[in-house]
């Protein structure tokens, strides 16, 4: 028991003598010691700001995915990602879906829960004095609010007679209501989408920025049948899609199959023939991103390490400097009985000390950076415990790596030679 208490004492003694000597280290040099911690500090800043960004985009990425259905496909002409080579020209000849589509596809479908037929184009909309160039206007079918995840902060959603009469009535984002309406009420007021009117009955709660036009703030949703009158919605310029929802407990993959299957019979295709429609899924999107994100992981790890290498050099130089500044003392410590495993120890703290003391500038200035591009954009960046966690992991093990040179050589010292030296 005693023994045991003793080693804990020695092993305190060894942290708090090797803390002590490095901040000595670093007041009495610190020129040299700054520039050295330099690399440390830009290191761990590369690395774990990367991999802090990449996190978070991963996060609103997988938010924004299950708001736009993990478990939905849609039928458009155009694929949602291109690869090495991709002959756009092809599918330009292709025709766009269309709303008698979406009526066969479901007759024929055993997989799909709901579907919805949604276009989508750009005008120019006004209140009074106020005006909101080039607004998103999604025109959707009455099934969209089964298809798509959303809330609708006030007010009401479009309702099923609504859709079917095609009334002119919308559904806006909290931006525009916030731009368009100046700090009125707009439930019930009406405002002019280029010659047309229409009248507000909700407005969506609001989201944040997402991707692949993921978010409600910066729309307008009207009823299609409403749009119907207006545009044409077979025109390519409206970027026509047909949403299906899987029903419970079918795979997307299941679904994907018997789609292109029943398209492939609704368009007459002969079995050599290619498809002339892609089937989209948001899994494609994910897959896509999951691939630059580990892209960008790589690329902080490698700009970051050449940094962190030469901080590790840096530490070193530092290391055999105090064992040569100290020679003496190492001597007398083990002419009073000083074993070589606790000279060792006690240098590779020191070492690690230094290293931790870079590495925690770094997470310091990734906090603060984060904290102030928080305060200029919606999109969040948290630094998280795990990458606190990774960045002083880093800066131990450069520390360890740096330092065990200089603290094997110092627990080798001869104690007479190492007393003797001036």
């Amino acid at each position: 028991m005693k023994r045991g208490i003793k080693s804990v004492v020695i092993w305190v003694r060894i942290v708090r003598e090797s803390v002590s000597f490095a901040i000595h280290s670093l007041i009495s040099n610190k020129l040299r010691t700054i520039l050295s911690l330099l690399g440390i500090t830009i290191g761990i800043f590369a690395i774990v700001s990367v991999f802090t960004v990449v996190d978070s985009l991963g996060r609103t990425i997988k938010k924004n995915i299950s708001e736009l259905g993990d478990n939905v496909v849609y039928i458009q002409k155009w694929p949602i990602m291109f690869g090495p080579g991709f002959q756009w020209w092809k599918y330009l000849q292709r025709p766009e879906p269309e709303l008698r589509e979406m009526a066969e596809v479901v007759s024929r479908s055993r997989t799909i829960e709901a579907a919805a037929f949604t276009i989508q184009g750009q005008r120019t909309v006004s209140y009074k004095n106020n005006s909101v160039p080039d607004l998103q206007i999604l025109s959707v079918s009455e099934e969209y609010e089964r298809i798509r995840s959303f809330d609708v902060e006030e007010g009401r959603f479009i309702s099923q007679t609504e859709f079917r009469s095609g009334s002119n009535v919308a559904v806006i984002g909290r931006k525009i209501a916030d731009d368009l309406f100046s700090g009125e009420n707009p439930i019930g007021k009406s405002f002019e989408i280029a010659s047309a009117k229409a009248t507000v009955v909700g407005i969506f709660k609001k989201e944040g920025e997402g991707i692949n036009a993921g978010s409600n703030d910066e729309i307008a949703m009207v009823p299609l049948n409403y749009a119907r009158t207006l545009i044409n919605i077979r025109s390519s310029n409206v970027r026509p899609t047909l949403m299906v929802k899987a029903k419970p407990g079918i795979p997307i993959d299941e679904m994907v199959d018997e789609l292109s299957g029943i398209m492939r019979s609704i368009r007459k295709l002969k079995p050599m023939q290619e498809d002339d429609f892609a089937l989209n899924t948001m899994s494609m999107l994910s897959n896509a991103f999951d691939q630059l994100l580990v892209t960008l992981n790589i690329a902080g790890l490698i700009i970051g390490g050449f940094a962190i290498l030469v901080g590790g050099f840096g530490i070193a130089n530092i290391m055999f400097v105090s064992v040569r500044e100290r020679t003496r003392i190492i001597g007398i410590q083990k002419a009073i009985g000083a074993r070589n495993v606790f000279i060792l120890f006690e240098f590779l703290f020191e070492a690690v000390s230094l290293s931790l003391m870079g590495g925690i500038v770094g997470l310091l200035l990734i906090f603060i950076g984060s904290l102030v591009a928080n305060s200029m954009m919606e999109f969040k960046i948290v630094l998280g415990l795990n990458n606190i966690a990774l960045g002083l992991s880093i800066s131990a093990a450069i520390g360890i790596i740096a330092g065990f040179a200089p603290a094997w050589r110092a627990s080798r010292l001869n104690p007479v030679v190492a007393i003797a030296t001036v």
